[in-house]
Order: structure tokens, then sequence, then C-alpha cells
């Protein structure tokens, strides 16, 4: 027997509100399109690392846009994930220099560890997504991953990996936002 239940619209915890208003009030009101990467980047934070088409269609309905319009914005660039991710993305630096240092050995020593392998899902246990990203302007730290906001330089021995990781698989929550002086938003206390 189908569900007649609707499923649940997403929305945004009312931190994560009041920090798309300041943002927003940056904009002249015809201008609110312009505040899209930052509200998507509030959306990602706040539903699990990534945004769904339901999320993608929530930020359409707060700026006031068409939601074709954030597809377009959250299928170009590649810091907004559009399936499940795990707790830490992992993106790895493609580009020649650190492919000079190693990183195509890096991605496939992260795929081994980890059991996530690039371009697809999480690892089975749900900590570690892996994706190779551009340059992160860090050729002389060469080969790079960035999570979040932190760099890991020069992570060319055994060691400076697995320190990484053991790191990322100890860390209890995932750091706090800008908008979340109160604790986490509901939406993503488990993530």
């Amino acid at each position: 027997m189908e569900s007649t239940t609707a499923p649940v619209k997403p929305q945004f915890s009312e931190a994560a509100k009041a920090e798309i208003d300041r943002i927003c009030k940056q904009y002249p009101e015809e201008r609110r399109k312009s505040a899209m990467l930052p509200v998507l980047h509030i959306a990602q934070a706040e539903f699990g690392g990534w945004v769904a088409p339901e999320v993608q269609d929530l930020v359409a309905e707060v700026l006031g846009v068409k939601p074709i319009e954030v597809y377009e914005v959250s299928t170009f660039y590649t810091m907004f994930n559009l399936k499940p991710v795990g707790k830490h993305v992992l993106e790895i630096c493609r580009t020649g220099p650190c492919q000079l240092r190693g990183s195509d050995e890096l991605t496939l020593e992260l795929e081994r560890i980890t059991g996530a392998k690039v371009g697809e899902g999480p690892s089975a246990d749900g900590l570690f997504t892996l994706k190779e990203v551009e340059c992160l302007a860090a050729c002389g730290f060469a080969p790079v991953v960035q999570v979040r906001e932190k760099y890991y330089e020069q992570l060319d021995t055994e060691a400076s990996v697995n320190a990484m990781l053991s790191e990322l698989r100890n860390m209890v929550h995932r750091p706090a936002l800008p908008w979340e002086e109160k604790g986490l938003p509901n939406a993503v206390a488990n993530n």
C-alpha cells in the first residue's frame, strides 16, 4: 500500500533564517538573487552537506527566483554537492603541481584506506567522500586535500595521510558554522 502522506518540505532552522535575512539585507530587494551563493552554502551546511532538489527549491523560494536559476548555479560550481556525502568531504587537488607531487597516488591510497571512490557516494561507514577538484592554490605544499576550510598539505607520506584521517575520524562534531552561536541546528545535529 502506498503512503498517502506528502513528503516533509525542508525548512531552515531559525538561526539559518536569521543569517539568510542578514545576508539578503546587503542587497537591494530587486537584487536579492545576488545572495544565492551564500544561501546555497547555508543550505548545504543545514541539510547534511548536500543540496537535494527539494532544498534547491527552498532556496529559490527564499530568494524569490525560479528553481531553474538555483539549479543552474548549484550544478555549475563544484563546491555544491548534489548527492549525499560523508561527514568529511576530502577535496583532492588534481592539477599539475599536485599531480607531479603524487596526487594520483594519494587518491588511490585514500580510496583504498577509506573505501570511498572518487565521484561516488560516501564510504560504507559514512565518514568520507572523495572528490577531485581543480587548483587549491597551495602548490608549494603539494599534494593537498581540503576538508571544509582546512588544508592538509604535503600528503606524500603514509604518516601524513594517516594523521589526517585519524584527526578526521576523531572529530566528534563538524566545526560550528558562523550562524550557529547557540548550538547546532536540529537539521544537522547528528551530522
